[in-house]
């Protein structure tokens, strides 16, 4: 999965909040989390209740992390 949000985690830590209590204080619902939970996609408006509620920045409970690329030498000898 391209999407990390193991920074949450640790912001999570740092204010001593669990994720029942993020989705309280957030308003996120269940189904949010728990694809936040697997590293999935989940929509701006669930990400900026979250950021609202921890007064952080978007960068600072997600980050992008790029798939590595295929070796295009080996699919062009088959």
């Amino acid at each position: 999965m391209p999407w990390s949000y193991k920074r949450l985690w640790y912001l999570l830590v740092d204010h001593n909040l669990k994720k029942t209590e993020l989705m309280r204080v957030s308003g996120i619902n269940s189904n949010a989390l728990a694809h936040l939970s697997k590293n999935e996609p989940v929509t701006m408006d669930s990400l900026g209740k979250i950021c609202q509620a921890l007064h952080c920045r978007l960068e600072d409970i997600v980050e992008y992390i790029p798939e590595p690329e295929e070796d295009q030498d080996a699919t062009t000898n088959q």
